[in-house]
């Protein structure tokens, strides 16, 4: 059975969440922020900071907020363009409207705009997170949004829950909540069907689960319906994350969930490797490191893999690329995604971190792969 102290995703339970802000919950049918409520939520952010809570938002309501200032018609989605000027405006006034409340709690916004290519690119991906990771580290809260003025049909993420979910992939969050105007998962539409059921835990993702699913975005503002939410769902459960959908129509949503307040709850695998499973399984690699027997105990004991412990590098591959990790004898360790080129890992393989510097003329990062972006393959 899960473990209902989940609930809430409590900071001791979950050092680092990401919170997903709807489009009807973040702006009122005029088009005017719901600042009052949003002042709730910004407290209770705050509230789990100071328990030690790293907190990451993402913010619908870009395209929304520029409608109205723009005039346009259809909440500024009845064309692309239309969707795009709007969102070019209204992200201005989304930004101003976090910084200003978070900074009423003594907090730093940092805004984040991706589109769908940064995330797909190995090595967007990773400056994605290293900059999240930074942020963190330095007490800033995250604000992310899709850079909606310049993504296409092509090259977007569609809705702000995929896009949540793969945040909490990159940022290696423990845990994604979908704040919403729904307050989880039924077993048929509730608008519709007198006899649905909230389902409070789901412990797979499976055809009965996606079939519960309707598409549709019940107010009329955002991109997303319950189908959005099980995909991401399934982002973030495989990369090691809880999620939760519970509903925003409350004054204070988060301490409502966390004391009995309704929700659903998708749980993520109890192993470590579910984290990191897309890495093992589905990507190619474009060469390998050679270690010396110090860097395979060394990954063994769950640290990253420094320059000096490689002994020769072998193949083509950029930054960001994933490779494969050798011993010595020619077992496949682990893999791993590059924080350097090949031409730039021969001329630091064996040397001390402390010396890359004067190697690259370059500010280096101190480690050739992260342990956060590796998979050990031979326990």
């Amino acid at each position: 059975m899960p473990s209902v102290t989940l609930a809430g995703f409590p900071p001791a339970l979950c050092r680092r969440i990401v919170i997903k802000i709807g489009s009807a919950l973040l702006v009122d049918p005029t088009g005017d922020p719901r600042t009052a409520w949003l002042r709730t939520l910004v407290g209770e952010i705050a509230a789990r900071r100071a328990e030690g809570q790293q907190v990451i938002i993402v913010s619908s309501g870009a395209i929304a907020l520029g409608a109205r200032r723009l005039g346009l018609s259809k909440g500024g989605r009845g064309s692309l363009e239309d969707a795009q000027a709007a969102a070019a405006v209204g992200q201005i006034a989304l930004s101003q409207a976090w910084a200003m409340l978070l900074g009423e709690e003594g907090i730093t916004a940092a805004q984040m705009l991706v589109t769908l290519d940064d995330l797909e690119n190995r090595r967007r991906y990773l400056n994605a997170s290293a900059t999240l990771e930074r942020l963190l580290s330095l007490g800033a809260v995250p604000v992310v949004n899709e850079n909606d003025s310049v993504a296409t049909a092509e090259i977007r993420f569609g809705d702000n829950d995929r896009l949540a979910a793969r945040i909490g992939q990159a940022a290696r969050a423990d845990a994604v909540v979908l704040l919403s105007d729904v307050d989880g998962l039924y077993t048929a539409n509730p608008h519709v069907d007198a006899t649905a059921m909230l389902v409070e835990n789901v412990e797979r993702i499976d055809a009965s689960v996606m079939a519960m699913a309707d598409g549709g975005s019940g107010s009329g503002m955002g991109s997303g319906g319950m189908r959005s939410k099980i995909e991401a769902a399934k982002i973030a459960t495989g990369a090691g994350a809880h999620l939760a959908i519970i509903s925003g129509h409350v004054e204070a949503p988060l301490e409502s969930w966390a004391n009995g307040g309704r929700g659903t709850i998708f749980h993520a695998a109890e192993s470590r490797r579910a984290r990191k499973s897309w890495l093992a399984g589905r990507l190619t690699t474009r060469g390998h490191l050679t270690i010396d027997a110090g860097a395979e105990r060394a990954l063994a004991s769950g640290n990253s893999l420094l320059p000096i412990g490689v002994r020769s590098v072998s193949g083509s591959f950029a930054r960001g690329d994933v490779v494969d990790i050798l011993a010595e004898d020619g077992r496949i360790l682990a893999r791993g995604l590059s924080e350097y080129d090949s031409g730039d890992a021969v001329k630091i393989a064996g040397k001390r971190s402390e010396d890359i510097a004067a190697i690259l003329s370059d500010v280096p990062r101190s480690v050739l792969i992260h342990r956060d972006h590796m998979v050990l393959l031979a326990q």
